[in-house]
Parts: C-alpha cells; structure tokens; sequence
C-alpha cells in the first residue's frame, strides 16, 4: 500500500501525557456525501452552520417572519420596555422580564401559544442546570461553584415561571396588562401631522381591544363610512385590559370565608375604578381626536353650509311667501274698493234715477189732478178728489201720463168717464192683488168649518193676543233700526200671518196701551209657579165615614 506523504499524522506530545490540554483546529469539517444539494432556505441554514452561527439567530428570523401576519399591529422595540411595572418574582423579589426571558422580547404581547412553547423549550434545553454544568468547573472555589450553582438554578426557575404564566391565558392577561405601556393621549398638533401623531396612539391603544383587528385611522383620502365606522368602534370601545391594585388584598392570606369575601369586594372595587379611569383615557383619546380629524372638520364645515343654505332659503320662500300674501291682500283691496266704488256709483244712480221717477211721478200726478179738477168740482159722474188721489197713488208714471194724455183730447163728461173707468180698472187689480195675497199666506184667516176666509178689512181688525203682543216686544228688541227688510222680517218671527201695516199700526196703537190693573192678578197667577206639596203625617188628615180626625 502507498503512503501519501502529504497526509500528517496526528500523534501524542509530551505536553499531552504530561496532562496538558491539546488544541487542534482545522479550516473544514466532515460533510456527508448526499445525493441533492440545499437549495433556497436549507441552502441559507447550511451557509450558516458552516460559518458557525448559532440557530438561535435563525429562530428569531422565523418568529420575525411569523408576527408579519398580524396586519396594522403596533410593533414597539425592545428598548422602550424597563423593569418598570413588571411584576416581582415570588422567589426573590426581584422584578423579570418573562418575555425577555423567553427570548420574546421584540414580539411580547404579540407572541403566540407556539412561538411561547417552542421559545421555552430552546430556553429550558440551553440554561438546563446539566447543560450548563461546565461552567461550574471553571470556578475556583467551592463558595464560587455553589453560587454559580444557585445562579443557574434560580435562572432557570425564573424561565419555568415565565412559561407557567405566559402559557395560562388568565396570567398572561394580567401580566401583560401590567407590561409597560405608554399611557400618553396626544391633545394638541398642526393640522398636516394629525395622521402621524393619532395614528401610532390609536395602534398603540388597539391592543387592549377585545375585537381584532381594530380599523385603521386611515388618511385624508378615506371615505366618509370609514371614518364614521372608526369613531363608531371606539366610541364603544370594550378592553380586555385587567388592573391589578398594589394595594389589593392578597386573598391566600384570608383567615375565612367572610373575609375572603370583603376582600373580593375591596378588590373589585379597586379594579372597577381603575376601568372607569382607562375608559375615561380611551374617550379623550378618541375625543381629542375627532375635534381635531381634518376630514370632520370639512363634513362640520360642509354640513354647517348647508343648514345655512336651507336656513336662507326657508327664509326666502317665507319672504316670498310674505310677499305674495300681502299682493293678495294688497289685490283683494283693490278689488274691494273698485267693487265698493261701483256699489256707491250703482247706488248713486240708481238714486238719481228714483228722483228723477219720483220728480216725473210728482209731475204726472200734479199733471192729473190739475185735467181732473174740473170735473169733481162740477161732480160729474160723482166723482171726488179722494177718487183723483186713490188713482194718483196707486198708477204708475206710464199710467198717469197715458191716462193725462186722453184727458187732455177730451173735456167734460168725457172726462170723467175716463176717470171714472180708470179707478173701476184699477179697483179690479187691487182686488185680484188681495185674492193672491190671500191664497198665498200659509196662515190665512180660516174659520173653523174651513170653508169662509176673512176679507181684508175684516183681516185687519182681528185683535192682537198676547203672546202675538210679546213676540212683536220681542221682534223690535232683536231686530232694532237699520235691520234690512225689518218688518217684513219681524212678520216672519211673529208667524201668525200678520200683515207689514198690521204690525205698523199695532206699534202705534197696541204697544202704547198701558195694561189693564183688573187684570194684573190674574196674569199673575197664570205666570204663578204651583207649590210643592209636602207629605207629612202631622200636616195629613185621615177620614173615615162618618168620622173625621184632626
């Protein structure tokens, strides 16, 4: 067999038997003859391993990778967390960062139940009091090696607590309530840096939410809905976030049932206070931001311009309104007057022309007693003056001047014939005229057999009863002067068929007599309420046949 000469052979020195240690190094390492080669991620992983870095780096990139899921998720960095507001260890007292413990501390909150395990498990497997008991060989003595001892031991404690509570979803709230948090609410900025400023607060605030995810605050270009749904969701904001008291009571430390209890109560108390002051923090948040949003402001300004326009236009159409009511009043005016001033025109003629009637009446009746004096001053025909007056006021002006005409073309006898057949003509229509007065009034004078009516005159005498007296009392009273068509009207409220000269004359003669005294009393009892009788048996008399009783 041939020896390579250009392979060294590794053989024992002197150092080594004298219990020296023996550092070999070299620039490979043994790799395994595979079929396929790494590609893509095993191609990095293996680049890694071969340069010698850990796989813890490799984890972190994993659970960097992981937590890009989670969309619009405040990621704060590890350096903005301090010791401060962590909760102390029961074992020492000393306060500990569990995720930092866990090697979570750039996830925390975010973190999931399978990041926490696996995190766990590569922690428990590298601090393990066996895997780390080199390092007590290192030490001198044996008061060193123990407290090297009790350091790894209490770390590796401290790693099994931070999985005990990061893995119990209750503790894990409670802790991560008391995490460190920036409580900070913006309240004042420049318009243009609304969105860089309330924008992180709300991320920052949306992990106490109990709904996930939480609506982004979005930009200027967001829809209206958007923005209206976002202050909606955090208008009623509901926190998953827990409170725990430095000064609650420790309930393990109750001596009974009662006192267990009372501390429950105390606790609760303090608990519900400090959830009121956190929602108090979350409304002025979303408070303090509304009032200042850029996008409420311009739907503030656009909605305050349209109740100004819809305010004036009200106010216009109610001054067009105003107006076109005062054009109507102003026509209806108009029209009154022009109709008023037509009345007073139509009345004005119409009274010139009554005169002018009335003068040419007078006329033609002057006209008519100066032809006919001659003839009842020589009482031809036996013809009277009271006959030329019945005539002259009874015919008309057509009449008069027809008649005045033929009594001209004729003289003497003649004319009075003429007269004479005038006022029997005229007789004739005024009886015809009485006939259908009569035949038309409902109440005609009608004697019992229903067979005779009464004539005119004899009409006009039939005396006035009482109760017609007091209903023409009463008539003048409720339709005093000036009333329209008064009598006539009067007439009707009577009701008894009285004629407008019977209730003329009956006013000039019955309502002046005085009543008569004789018979006063007897209307007085007529008008007399009974009396009431009253049953008594003291006022009551009984009689027997025969006998009476007082």
């Amino acid at each position: 067999m041939a020896v390579h000469t250009s392979i060294q052979l590794i053989s024992y020195s002197q150092e080594l038997v004298d219990g020296q240690p023996l550092y070999v190094s070299s620039n490979c390492l043994p790799v395994k003859a595979l079929k396929y080669e790494p590609a893509g991620h095993a191609f990095h992983y293996a680049a890694l391993k071969l340069l010698g870095c850990e796989e813890d780096d490799t984890a972190e990139v994993d659970d960097r990778n992981v937590s890009k899921d989670k969309e619009q998720v405040y990621m704060p960095s590890s350096d903005s967390y301090s010791s401060k507001g962590k909760k102390k260890s029961a074992a020492d007292g000393k306060q500990q960062d569990h995720y930092a413990l866990l090697g979570l501390s750039h996830l925390r909150y975010l973190a999931t139940e399978d990041q926490i395990r696996r995190s766990y498990r590569e922690a428990a497997l590298r601090y393990h009091p066996d895997k780390l008991a080199a390092l007590l060989l290192a030490e001198e003595t044996e008061a060193a090696k123990q407290a090297k001892k009790d350091e790894i031991e209490n770390h590796f404690k401290s790693i099994q607590e931070a999985y005990e509570i990061l893995n119990d979803p209750v503790k894990r709230r409670i802790y991560d309530s008391t995490d460190e948090f920036d409580d900070e609410i913006p309240t004042e900025c420049a318009p243009q840096d609304f969105f860089k400023v309330f924008g992180p607060a709300f991320m920052r605030n949306g992990r106490w939410s109990v709904n996930q995810p939480i609506p982004s605050l979005g930009d200027d270009s967001t829809s209206l809905k958007d923005v209206d749904d976002f202050y909606n969701f955090w208008y009623s904001f509901k926190s998953w976030r827990e409170f725990p008291h430095a000064d609650e009571y420790d309930l393990e430390q109750a001596e009974s049932r009662d006192h267990r209890r009372w501390m429950e109560r105390q606790n609760a108390k303090l608990s519900e206070k400090a959830r009121k002051e956190e929602y108090a923090r979350i409304r002025v948040l979303v408070e303090n931001a509304y009032k200042r949003d850029p996008r409420m402001l311009r739907r503030k300004e656009e909605q305050k311009a349209e109740k100004l326009r819809k305010k004036e236009a009200k106010f216009r159409a109610k001054q067009l309104q105003e107006e076109e009511a005062a054009r109507a009043a102003e026509e209806k005016r108009r029209r009154k007057e022009e109709d008023e001033k037509r009345s007073a025109e139509a009345a004005l003629q119409h009274k010139k022309m009554k005169e002018k009637e009335k003068k040419l009446l007078r006329k033609e009746r002057t006209r008519l007693r100066t032809l006919s004096a001659p003839a009842f001053s020589q009482h031809l025909l036996d013809l009277s003056e009271d006959d030329v007056e019945n005539l002259c006021m009874t015919l008309g002006i057509e009449q008069l001047r027809s008649l005045c005409d033929k009594i001209e073309k004729k003289e003497g006898l003649e004319q009075a014939k003429i007269i004479r057949d005038a006022h029997g003509y005229n007789g004739n229509m005024e009886e015809k005229k009485l006939d259908e007065t009569n035949s038309s009034q409902p109440n005609g004078s009608v004697e019992s057999n229903g067979s005779v009516l009464l004539s005119g005159f004899e009409k006009k005498e039939k005396p006035w009863t009482k109760e017609e007296i007091e209903l023409l009392r009463k008539g003048m009273q409720k339709y005093p002067k000036g009333t329209s068509r008064r009598w006539e009207v009067i007439s009707e409220y009577i009701g008894t068929g009285r004629s407008v000269e019977e209730i003329l004359k009956a006013t000039k003669t019955v309502l002046l007599q005085k009543p008569d005294a004789t018979k006063a009393f007897d209307s007085f009892l007529e008008k007399r309420k009974p009396a009431q009788s009253i049953a008594s048996p003291l006022s009551t008399r009984e009689e027997v046949e025969g006998v009476s009783t007082p």
